[in-house]
């Protein structure tokens, strides 16, 4: 037994004298180290990337909201500090608590519900009208040519310039004031969609046709997806002029709405109440806005997906 110990002993010590295999196990052991180390290395860079991200998004907000602040800030203390006209120019406190007042009574929403409803035929009539028609003289440059000096002129024209026409021919009921959001809208869903079929990679096209798609599968499946972010460009400036448009017409020409709210709150000296229904109004349009990009970005989510690496 111990004769078979002593040559167990002597082969493991010649087994281990080998040079090549001594290096290898001393050369092995740095490598686990700075495996783990590595590991430890990108967990750490991750985490510090994710706290990054998240200092990031809160500077930035921050950053967008410090001038709102700043602005309602100098709303309130103006007024108090008597360098505006308190009676012109009253408190922004004084604006919310109207508002909140407004509110109450249910005024407030009974103005809003009317003038998005005119907001929402205006608009809407010119989404499904304008959008179409746009493709269809984006797509066919013939058509393009012939209708461009139309488009260019009457783009020009005020809608305010033509209430007086509006009223002539619809009166001066609902039909007016839709008719007027429509023609604001109209010209930038237009132009919008116009730019974005132009635009197209005709090697999308191409290579669609290639693969044999054609007509009305090619303007769903490849022009329109291309085209959408021009498209969307201009119902954002549309859905932002039928607002402004929408609010001149309730002034000049209605009984109801936010427009007639500011003009009958003017006329009557209401001027907290004034500022309530202007501040209402640009938080209608700034709701709008978001919602527009918020579906912007979820019917482009498969843009994003692509581009990620």
């Amino acid at each position: 037994m111990i004769d078979q110990e002593n040559r167990l002993y002597r082969d493991a010590e010649q087994f281990l004298a080998q040079p090549d295999l001594k290096d290898e196990i001393v050369a092995a052991r740095p490598e686990q180290a700075r495996g783990k180390t590595g590991a430890s290395r990108q967990a750490g860079r991750a985490g510090a990337a994710k706290a990054g991200t998240f200092r990031g998004c809160c500077g930035s907000a921050l950053t967008r909201m410090a001038a709102v602040l700043i602005f309602f800030a100098a709303w309130e203390l103006l007024p108090r500090l008597g360098l505006v006209q308190p009676m012109f120019l009253p408190p922004v406190s004084a604006v919310a608590r109207a508002w909140v007042d407004l509110v109450k009574s249910g005024e407030l929403s009974t103005h809003i519900l009317i003038s998005m409803q005119r907001v929402a035929a205006g608009f809407g009539l010119s989404l499904v009208i304008i959008i179409p028609l746009g493709c269809l003289i984006g797509w066919y440059r013939s058509l393009e040519r012939f209708v461009d000096p139309l488009i260019q002129g009457f783009r020009q024209t005020s809608a305010l310039a033509l209430f007086p026409v509006f009223i002539l021919f619809f009166g001066i009921g609902e039909f007016s004031k839709i008719g007027m959001v429509f023609w604001a809208a109209q010209w930038p869903i237009l132009l919008g969609t116009i730019s974005g079929i132009r635009n197209i990679d005709p090697l999308l096209v191409d290579v669609a046709r290639t693969l044999g798609i054609r007509n009305l599968k090619l303007l769903v499946r490849i022009v329109l997806p291309a085209a959408f972010p021009s498209i969307m460009t201009g119902i954002r400036l549309g859905a932002g002029a039928s607002f402004l448009v929408l609010v001149a017409a309730e002034m000049i020409g209605a009984k109801s709405g936010l427009g007639f709210m500011i003009i009958n709150a003017q006329y009557n000296f209401e001027i907290a109440q004034m500022y309530s229904a202007i501040l209402t109004i640009s938080l209608l349009g700034l709701a709008v806005n978001y919602l527009l990009v918020w579906i912007e970005r979820k019917a482009m989510a498969w843009k994003e997906t692509v581009a990620a690496p």
